[in-house]
């Protein structure tokens, strides 16, 4: 009903401005008794100026902003490539837009500058709406761009390996969520450094999340052996000590190659484990066969990209509490580093988030700061220049709960205690920094210091003791 009221007041909104400026012409020809000079009255704005179209401007802020998701075979429910698209949905691209829920981007880009940021301005918003008032009118074909291609498979082009799991996996919910390993072989007869990883999940209903390990032993194999069906149970950990963790993939997690010279460790004859968490809330229960694809570095690798963690996992959020603060932090960094990437999580009852970095000088520096959490639209930020992170850094992170039953999202009716957990019905605290350091060089004799390092444990909560004490700085 909305739809058609509208569709005939965009229709009847040009004819009735038209008239208008006929009464204004047809008010001012009348005799001038006066001698007086008459104002000069302008024509409605749009009535006789340029006026918006889809060929010429609209499909413009689509192929911009929106086809990357809106095209056939990709998350959004529909595509927005012709102007069918376009005008079926006109009055969802205008409410949409002009209530800044798409395109979806939940982080405050006052904060830092990251890069893929879709954020339209206002004068772009106007323009959806212009369109819709002038009743979406397609225009004139030879304004029409050159149509834009995706890729039915992947976002970054033809990768140089592809890895699947071995039999589709058909999750058993009768006891809640599923956390399943799956050990794909990678098949490298030699050292490799990887650019980009794009994860393909075979239900995207099912698939909560995904973390991606490596082992460079057989012990993820053994696993797989001693448990009967497809992969090995694995909640919390692979089950092993991994070499290195080459990230994951939540909803709205878009892949990104990373920058010339930075690269992914994969070494020959490893093996990639993927841990998939299924989600029981889901409501779907469907075989899965989760892909990803392994694109390469093309040039010389001189730095590794790391992560950390900053974190809390000893926190309880009490029912009926509408902000609930939990703080985590890294009271410094003990090594000069740059950050590339920021990956903030929460569950449910996540509300907001920022993480800031304060130098030894007393320089603080906004990291991320996402106002409004929204678990179902989750992404790791890349900035557009790398953020430096001298020696001695401290990192904080900030975050807010709504666990009250105001909370759509709130999985439990009446609210209880909700503490840190695997399942989607607990919570989470963490963002995960993504960096190089500084003193690393893979290509120098430097290289072999800096890689003892950063393999050093102190990345993870219950290794920074042992090095505070070491490098704590004298007050």
């Amino acid at each position: 009903m909305i739809e058609v009221i509208s569709k005939r007041a965009g229709s009847f909104l040009p004819a009735l401005a038209a008239l208008l400026w006929a009464a204004v012409l047809l008010a001012g020809s009348g005799e001038n008794t006066t001698g007086a000079r008459q104002p000069r009255v302008l024509p409605p704005r749009g009535v006789l100026g340029a006026r918006v179209t889809f060929n010429k401007q609209v499909v413009r802020l689509l192929q911009d902003n929106c086809q990357k998701c809106h095209h056939e075979g990709d998350i959004a429910p529909f595509p927005l490539v012709s102007y069918k698209d376009a005008y079926e949905h006109r009055i969802q691209i205008v409410t949409q837009t002009s209530g800044r829920i798409m395109p979806p981007w939940h982080v405050d880009s006052a904060c830092a500058a990251y890069e893929d940021d879709p954020t339209l301005t206002d004068e772009q918003i106007r323009t959806f709406s212009k369109w819709v008032e002038a009743g979406a009118p397609e225009g004139d074909p030879a304004d029409l761009p050159d149509t834009l291609t995706f890729s039915s498979n992947w976002k970054l082009g033809e990768p140089d390996r592809v890895l699947t799991m071995a039999e589709p996996m058909t999750p058993d919910f009768s006891k809640g969520d599923i956390y399943r390993c799956f050990v794909l072989p990678t098949g490298l007869t030699e050292d490799r450094f990887v650019s980009s990883v794009e994860i393909a999940p075979g239900s995207r209903a099912m698939v909560h999340h995904i973390l991606l390990f490596v082992d460079t032993t057989t012990a993820a194999e053994q696993l797989d052996a001693k448990d009967p069906g497809p992969g090995y149970t694995c909640f919390g950990g692979p089950g092993f000590t991994a070499v290195y963790n080459l990230g994951g993939w939540v909803p709205g997690n878009a892949p990104r190659p990373l920058p010339d010279g930075i690269g992914m460790p994969l070494p020959a004859n490893s093996r990639i484990v993927m841990q998939v968490h299924y989600s029981a809330r889901s409501g779907v229960v469907e075989p899965d066969r989760t892909t990803l694809a392994l694109h390469f570095s093309k040039t010389p690798v001189k730095k590794r990209l790391l992560s950390t963690p900053v974190i809390n996992t000893k926190f309880t959020i009490p029912p009926g509490a509408s902000a609930y603060e939990v703080k985590a932090a890294i009271p410094f960094i003990p090594f000069a580093a740059h950050l590339l990437q920021i990956t903030p999580h929460m569950h449910l009852l996540g509300k907001s988030m920022q993480v800031t970095a304060t130098t030894l000088s007393g320089q603080q520096i906004c990291l991320v700061d996402v106002p409004d959490w929204d678990f179902h639209w989750q992404g790791t930020y890349t900035y557009k220049t790398p953020v430096p992170i001298p020696l001695l850094t401290r990192v904080d992170l900030s975050a807010f709960y709504d666990n009250s039953a105001d909370n759509p999202d709130n999985p439990n009716s009446p609210p209880r205690a909700v503490s840190w957990g695997e399942n989607t019905t607990d919570e989470m605290c963490i963002a995960f920094l993504g960096f190089t350091l500084d003193d690393e060089n893979l290509t120098g004799a430097a290289g072999q210091a800096a890689t003892t390092l950063s393999t050093f444990p102190p990345f993870w909560e219950e290794g920074w003791r042992e090095l505070a004490r070491a490098l704590k700085p004298t007050p």
